[in-house]
C-alpha cells in the first residue's frame, strides 16, 4: 500500500460508510424480493444469450444509486447496470443490484445486493480500487453481512470467522462459471484438476454470497476467474475481515479479474498452484 492510499483509507469513516452500505442494501434487497414475487422480467443480456439482466437488476441500481447520492452526493458510483458517476470525495461505491441474476431469474435462493465503498489503491486489487466498507444482503435467507476496514466481519449484527482450514483434502471449495465457451472451457479444466484433490466444490452462482459464505465458516476456500470489481468489492473485504487470505493469479498480478484466490492463509497458494495447472 502506497502512502497515499493509506492516507486516503484514514482520512474516511469507514464505520460510518458500512453502516450506510447497509441500509441502502437492505432496501434494495426487500424491493428485488417484491419485485421477485411479481414475476421476473429479462430486460437485456450482456456476455452472452444466457447471462441475462432483469428488471429488477435496472430497478435495484437506480434505488441504490439515488439513495447513495442522497447522502454522499460527492461520492463516485460504478454500477454493473451501466452506472458511471465521477465523485470529488474520495471514494467511489461499487454496486451489484442484483448479484445471481441467474439465481434470481430461477427463484433459487442464492442471490444478493452488493455495495462497496472503496479508495483508490493500485496495487491492491487489478481494478485500482480497495473497499475500505461494505454490506452484501440476501433477502431470501434473511442475512446481512456487514464488514469495514478493520472492524471485522458480521451476520445480522455478529461476528464471524473462516474456518482456518489448511488441509486441501477436506476443504469445501466453491467457484463460479463465466458465460462465453471460452472462458467456461477454461474454467472447466480448473475444476477437473481441483476436485479430485478437495473434499468437494460447490458453485452457487452468487460469488458475493460465495465470499460471505466463507467468511461465515460454510465454505474453506473460494476461487475464480473473470469476477468484475462489482462482484467482488463488498465480499472480498468481507472475507478478509473475517480472517481470509486473498491473492492472485501469481506475485506479479493482483487479485481481481485475472484470477483470484480466498481461503486461509496455508491454503491459498496450493489452491492457486492446482486451478492453475503451475
Amino acid at each position: 500500500m502506497t502512502d497515499s492510499s493509506a492516507a486516503a483509507s484514514t482520512d474516511h469513516d469507514a464505520k460510518g460508510l458500512a453502516e450506510i452500505a447497509a441500509r441502502i442494501a437492505e432496501r434494495a434487497a426487500a424491493r428485488i424480493l417484491e419485485l421477485r414475487a411479481q414475476g421476473v422480467s429479462v430486460a437485456a443480456s450482456k456476455s452472452s444469450a444466457t447471462d441475462v439482466v432483469t428488471a429488477a437488476d435496472q430497478e435495484s441500481e437506480r434505488l441504490i444509486v439515488a439513495a447513495i447520492q442522497e447522502v454522499r452526493p460527492d461520492d463516485g458510483i460504478l454500477g454493473e447496470e451501466g452506472t458511471g458517476i465521477a465523485g470529488s470525495s474520495g471514494i467511489t461505491w461499487v454496486i451489484d443490484p442484483i448479484d445471481g441474476t441467474v439465481n434470481y431469474l430461477y427463484d433459487l435462493p442464492a442471490y444478493a445486493v452488493s455495495i462497496a465503498a472503496t479508495v483508490a489503491d493500485g496495487a491492491a486489487y487489478a481494478d485500482g480500487r480497495r473497499a475500505i466498507a461494505g454490506a452484501v444482503c440476501n433477502p431470501r435467507t434473511e442475512e446481512l453481512f456487514v464488514a469495514w476496514q478493520g472492524g471485522g466481519a458480521t451476520r445480522n449484527g455478529e461476528p464471524i470467522r473462516i474456518t482456518g482450514q489448511e488441509d486441501l483434502s477436506v476443504s469445501l471449495v466453491a467457484t463460479g462459471f463465466g458465460y462465453t465457451v471460452e472462458r467456461r472451457t477454461r474454467q472447466a479444466e480448473m475444476v477437473a484438476r481441483v476436485i479430485p484433490r478437495a473434499r468437494d466444490i460447490r458453485r452457487n452462482g452468487s460469488a458475493a454470497y460465495d465470499l460471505c459464505m466463507l467468511a461465515a465458516g460454510r465454505i474453506d476456500a473460494y476461487y475464480e476467474e473473470g469476477l468484475q470489481p462489482w462482484d467482488y468489492a463488498a465480499g472480498v473485504l468481507i472475507a478478509s475481515e473475517a480472517g481470509a487470505t486473498l491473492i492472485g493469479r501469481d506475485a506479479a498480478t493482483p487479485p481481481g479479474e485475472p484470477f483470484m484466490v480466498v481461503g486461509s492463509a496455508g491454503l491459498v497458494e496450493e489452491l492457486r498452484s492446482l486451478a492453475l495447472g503451475a
